[in-house]
This record gives structure tokens, C-alpha cells and sequence, in this order.
């Protein structure tokens, strides 16, 4: 008859200094009444049937004899704070709830028994009730209570369970992001100290291209430096690096090498891993056009479909078969990137072009690009 049910805010080792709302809510939670309620009614029925008195009184009796035993089992939660390392607090609960039955049933009865007619102990129908209550108390009061117990504990371990999962998940994320911008910071853009000194050669030349050369360096610095750090970017920011990158080489080379990109206007605003098209383009200028004699042409195409965004980064140089390393570190690199922000939704991949070069594929999933 007494029992509470399972609500982990009411686990005391919670709050270690409740206040007295928080203590009364342990007490007398609507949870732990529920189940009082529920437990007396279900006995109520089950006498009805051999109850001889009014039926009004026996259920005020039983649902009395009910909270006065989840109050034993609350304050026994409570109080003391510490308990000696022989005894545990949830056998002390047990057998506060049933300690509490006889006590409590007694003083029901004193206090129902009416001013006139015989004393309690001399009514054997009276008597018969008391130990009746009594008997049935004793016997559904512990385990009512062991079951609250149970899925007190319960809720507990979900509760410790679930914080845990948020927690590891939280650290899987911080670790993800930080092997991601680890990752990101080892696509260095090597062709700078090139291009450092390919601008002091002009400048000390007096040549009439320094100038242009250096606000292209610019240009590439400005839009590169910004995303070392973020993890947000958009397609249209990476092509914007890219064309940087592109204007910078095309004046190292000027008649050598020309480009075209040819970009969805619905994939702009899409999330792309930063410095995967770049990664792309200069293992294009890399590999395919500075080895050819008669340079070529690279051509950058984006396009959205199906929830899928597709790049292709098409270059006319010397092909997968000159044996310049069209697969290197960079490749590598980027399909690491790749499978940690897409898992293995994602991918790229070099093949032969017709009529000679090379075209290097990656799609990913089409999604907003954070701000």
C-alpha cells in the first residue's frame, strides 16, 4: 500500500540540498500519490466483497494507511544523510513501509472507533478489520515499495545513461571538428612561397606584372585565410578561392593556361568542406598542366541533383598515365576530409578524359552551408 512511483528528480543524491519545496515534492509527488491511489483502490475492490461496514469508510482507512506509508518511505529517503556501511538505504525504505503498517492501521482505528458502543479490543468485527488491514498491509506495502525502488533505480540509470550518450556524443563532435581542422590545416597552398618569388623576381625587373600578381596573391589570401578556421563554407566561397588561385597561376603562366568555371547558381549556397575544390584545382595545375609542354585548359562545373551536389575539375594536361602522382597526399587527405563531415555518402575519383587530361569527380550531400 504505499508507494511511489519512479521520477528521477526525486532520487535524493540529486540535489544534495534540497529545499523544502524540492523535499515536499519528494514526499508527496503526484507520481508517488498516483501509485498510493492506484494500490488502495485495487484493494478496495478485492474487499468489497467480504466487508460487512460502510464501503466510504474502508476506502478513507485504506488510502490513510497508504500515505502514511509512503511517508515513511519518503522520509526514510531523506533522512538521515548518511547511513552506516552495514545497511543500505533502500532495506531501510523496505522496512520503514512495513514497520510503518501496524502503527498506522492501530491509530486509524483508535481514532475511528465512536465515543459510544464497545471498547476496540471488545468489537470482533472491529478487530477482525484491524488485523485483516494489518495483514494486507504488511504483505503488499514492501513490495509496492520494492517496485518503486526498481524503477526508481531504473530512471536513474536511463537518466545516467542518456547523459553519458549527450556527453559522449559532444566529445566525438569536438574530437570530429578538431581532426577535421587538423586535416584542413595540412592542405597548405604550397604554390605560395612559388608565387613570393616569382613576385620579388618581377618587382626587382621592374616588370609591369608585379602589380597584377600581388593583388591576385591578395585576393587568394584574403578569401583563404578566413576559412582556416571555419568549418561552415560555402561552394560559392570555395569558388572564389579557387578563382584566386586560378588568376595567381595564370599569370605565372600566362600562355599556358586558361580556365573557365561554370558554377549552379542552386549550388552556391550549398556547405562545401573547405579547400576540397582547391585541393582538386592545384592537383590539376599541378600535375597535369605545368608538366605539359603546351600547358591546357581547366575547367571547374558544379551542378545539384537528387540531394546531391556534383564537382568536376576537368584539366586537358598530360593524363593519369604521365607518372606525376595524380593520386598523392592531397587526394589522400581529402577523402579523409570527406569521411569524416559525409561518412560514406561522399567521395572522389580521378579518371582519364577523352582526348586526353584528366577529370577529377567529388559529390557529397547538398545541404545549407552554415553562417
Amino acid at each position: 500500500m504505499a508507494v511511489m512511483a519512479s521520477e528521477i528528480n526525486e532520487w535524493p543524491a540529486a540535489d544534495p540540498a534540497p529545499d523544502w519545496r524540492q523535499r515536499l515534492n519528494r514526499l508527496f509527488g503526484w507520481r508517488r500519490l498516483r501509485t498510493v491511489i492506484v494500490t488502495v483502490l485495487l484493494i478496495w475492490l478485492l474487499l468489497l466483497p467480504i466487508w460487512q461496514s460502510g464501503w466510504a469508510g474502508l476506502l478513507l482507512r485504506l488510502l490513510s494507511i497508504g500515505l502514511l506509508a509512503m511517508l515513511a518511505f519518503g522520509v526514510w529517503e531523506q533522512w538521515p544523510k548518511r547511513l552506516p556501511r552495514w545497511i543500505t538505504r533502500w532495506v531501510l525504505q523496505v522496512l520503514a513501509v512495513a514497520l510503518s503498517i501496524p502503527p498506522a492501521v492501530l491509530t486509524i482505528y483508535i481514532l475511528s472507533t465512536p465515543d459510544v458502543g464497545p471498547p476496540l479490543w471488545q468489537d470482533r468485527e472491529r478487530l477482525f478489520g484491524l488485523f485483516l488491514l494489518t495483514a494486507i498491509g504488511i504483505l503488499v506495502s514492501p513490495w509496492v515499495a520494492l517496485g518503486a525502488l526498481v524503477r526508481q533505480k531504473e530512471a536513474l540509470a536511463r537518466n545516467q545513461a542518456l547523459t553519458f550518450a549527450l556527453e559522449r556524443s559532444e566529445l566525438e563532435r569536438r574530437a570530429l571538428d578538431a581532426r577535421l581542422q587538423l586535416l584542413q590545416a595540412q592542405v597548405q597552398p604550397h604554390f605560395l612561397f612559388n608565387t613570393l618569388a616569382n613576385v620579388r623576381v618581377l618587382v626587382e625587373t621592374t616588370s609591369p606584372r608585379a602589380p597584377a600578381v600581388l593583388d591576385s596573391l591578395i585576393a587568394y589570401l584574403r578569401a583563404a585565410v578566413p576559412r582556416l578556421d571555419r568549418s561552415g563554407a560555402s561552394l560559392e566561397d570555395e569558388l572564389t578561392l579557387v578563382r584566386a588561385y586560378l588568376d595567381i597561376m595564370q599569370m605565372r603562366m600566362p600562355d599556358r593556361l586558361t580556365f573557365r568555371i561554370e558554377a549552379a547558381p542552386d549550388s552556391l549556397s550549398l556547405y562545401c568542406p573547405p579547400m576540397s575544390v582547391l585541393t582538386l584545382v592545384e592537383n590539376a595545375v599541378r600535375h597535369g598542366i605545368d608538366p605539359a609542354e603546351d600547358g591546357g585548359e581547366i575547367v571547374v562545373a558544379t551542378q545539384t541533383q537528387d540531394g546531391t551536389c556534383f564537382i568536376q575539375v576537368e584539366d586537358s594536361g598530360l593524363g593519369l598515365r604521365s607518372g606525376t602522382g595524380q593520386t598523392g597526399t592531397g587526394l589522400a587527405t581529402l577523402r579523409q576530409r570527406l569521411l569524416l563531415a559525409f561518412d560514406w555518402v561522399a567521395g572522389v575519383k580521378l579518371e582519364e578524359r577523352k582526348g586526353g587530361g584528366v577529370r577529377a569527380s567529388l559529390h557529397f550531400p547538398a545541404r545549407a552551408a552554415t553562417s
